[in-house]
């Protein structure tokens, strides 16, 4: 048995660290910079950044602009203002573009699903290659590297570019800032933007204006972050962003789960829960979902674990069929810990139901029940697995594993919380027929298996997509590995098409579905990043939440 796993009267339990962010410390957040003393300086800087944009006419000069604020984070302070300069009508790719001024128009234009073909880069080819000359123009290598990774499935001319680009930049690391890591399409938007600033800020042509809006923008942004943070530690009377009694009521959860106690197997990760809500949406509107959105997500690991390693088959039966009555009374004989679990998700269900009924005057219970109740049919599925030592197949595993990652009935929960006005077939969509979930979901579930795979089988757990691949297959692990990270760049494909063939969702919603993907993969890039929540997700959630940016 892996010491990995104990046991204690029968269960099974990851043996997951305490929290290394106790209420105490959060509560300690202080910053400086703050919207009183910062307000007026703040908007100053933003309407001369608008002047600024609005008074370049230009073409390629404002599309830099528009890129750097951007990689800044402060572009959605001008969204009106870029979609009409990011448009077909307005942006154009001319024969004499350089290659950088080409790939950066044709990247700008495919982010916003506008469809582009691959021809813009045919002048720039011989004999339907790219010409080795270029091998020299790092800046414009890096550009069309950038924009490869908007490619659909199919455009090999693209794949082309992405390889040629790669391979003279690799041999000219020491001549650019960048990293080959993570292209820039796959970042998650917040950290990009703390990145870039301290790489801008070293820049000799940098635009002193820009940086300075968006050194400030972080600042103040961040000081929200942390009063979020201390609200989600705390009972408060008000706090102006959220309606006061569902916030009271919000403010119970917490203590009722009780970790050190009630679920002492489960995950206690406050801190990095809310970077999932972070990184799918930081604009300061945005308070009240990133709120609901930590508390779905801290709910959800509870209960997955619940699922994953403390039930017997048969009280996750009886558990999931009690979710199904939507019965708090249907849970006679099983643990305390998992009565909590159910009426923490129920009374977090009603609440936010009221809430939005409040609001939108529209009654979102049964499509918050049905969210839950998919998440959890898919974790009893993988319990059954487990249970009866069923290896699936990658497809059957897939099939369950992209709802089972919780992306589904995340991004059900954003859209009701962040909208005034409720589309039923935008709802519906993401109940039934959304591409773009499901790709993003999957990339999400696919990007958590490479970063948690090899503990989970460890302590003994359902088997993973890599686990899958390797016994359907009989491949290697590595082997395994490399295929799921072609069907991680494959899915990316897919969303980059589905953004251009669909016009299904609004565009925040949209970004929403993305930043998911992104902010999964950013969580598991060095591995669990969630489980084991020191080193790097520590450093970056210091650099996001704690750490200002010194001006």
């Amino acid at each position: 048995m892996s010491s990995n796993m104990t046991i204690s009267k029968g269960r099974r339990s990851a043996n997951y660290h305490p929290s290394i962010w106790d209420p105490e410390i959060i509560d300690r957040f202080t910053t400086s910079y703050t919207y009183e003393i910062y307000g007026n300086q703040f908007e100053d800087l933003k309407e001369n950044a608008r002047r600024l944009l609005t008074s370049t006419k230009d073409s390629s000069t404002r599309s830099k602009l528009v890129d750097l604020m951007q990689r800044l984070g402060v572009a959605y302070h001008f969204e009106e203002e870029i979609k009409e300069a990011i448009s077909p009508s307005c942006l154009h790719i001319e024969d004499d573009h350089d290659l950088y001024t080409t790939a950066l128009h044709f990247r700008l234009l495919r982010e916003r699903g506008h469809f582009v073909s691959t021809d813009v880069f045919d002048k720039f080819k011989k004999d339907g290659k790219f010409m080795e000359r270029l091998n020299r123009d790092v800046k414009g290598l890096l550009s069309l590297y950038e924009a490869s990774y908007l490619m659909t499935v199919g455009e090999d001319d693209l794949e082309e570019a992405r390889y040629f680009s790669l391979k003279h930049l690799k041999s000219s690391m020491e001549d650019t800032e960048e990293s080959l890591d993570i292209p820039l399409h796959w970042r998650m938007p917040r950290l990009e933007a703390r990145n870039f600033i301290n790489v801008y800020r070293r820049d000799p042509m940098n635009i002193p204006l820009l940086l300075h809006l968006a050194h400030l923008d972080f600042n103040l942004v961040q000081s929200q972050l942390q009063e979020e943070l201390k609200e989600l530690t705390r009972s408060i009377n008000y706090l102006e962003t959220l309606d006061k009694f569902f916030w009271n009521c919000l403010t119970r959860w917490w203590k009722a789960l009780n970790f050190k106690e009630t679920v002492s197997f489960a995950r206690d990760r406050l801190m990095e829960n809310y970077l999932w809500a972070l990184g799918v949406n930081f604009e300061p509107k945005f308070s009240q979902f990133r709120i609901v959105l930590t508390k779905f997500v801290c709910i959800l690991s509870v209960i997955d674990d619940l699922y994953d390693v403390y039930g017997s088959i048969n009280e996750l039966e009886k558990f999931t069929d009690a979710i199904s009555r939507w019965d708090t009374k249907a849970m006679d004989g099983l643990p305390e810990c998992m009565k909590i679990c159910l009426t923490t998700m129920i009374d977090f269900a009603n609440e936010l139901a009221n809430l939005i009924q409040s609001k939108n005057d529209f009654n979102a219970l049964p499509y918050l029940k049905e969210a839950w109740l998919n998440l959890c049919k898919s974790y009893l599925v993988e319990a059954r697995w487990f249970s009866m030592g069923y290896t699936p197949k990658l497809s059957e595993y897939l099939e369950n594993a992209w709802t089972s990652v919780g992306g589904p009935a995340a991004m059900v929960h954003a859209y009701l919380v962040m909208v005034c006005t409720i589309d039923i077939s935008t709802l519906n969509c993401l109940r039934h027929d959304s591409k773009l979930l499901y790709w993003s979901s999957l990339i999400a579930r696919l990007s958590d298996d490479l970063g948690t795979s090899q503990a989970e089988i460890e302590r003994g757990d359902v088997a993973k997509s890599i686990q899958c691949y390797m016994k359907e297959k009989g491949a290697s692990e590595d082997e395994a590995r490399d295929y799921i990270k072609n069907l991680i760049a494959y899915s990316w494909k897919k969303m980059n098409e589905d953004i251009i063939l669909s016009k299904s969702l609004p565009k925040p919603l949209v970004n929403m579905i993305l930043n998911m993907a992104r902010t999964a993969q950013c969580i598991f890039q060095y591995g669990d990043g969630i489980g084991t929540s020191e080193g790097v997700t520590r450093d970056r959630l210091i650099s996001l939440i704690v750490k200002p940016i010194s001006i």
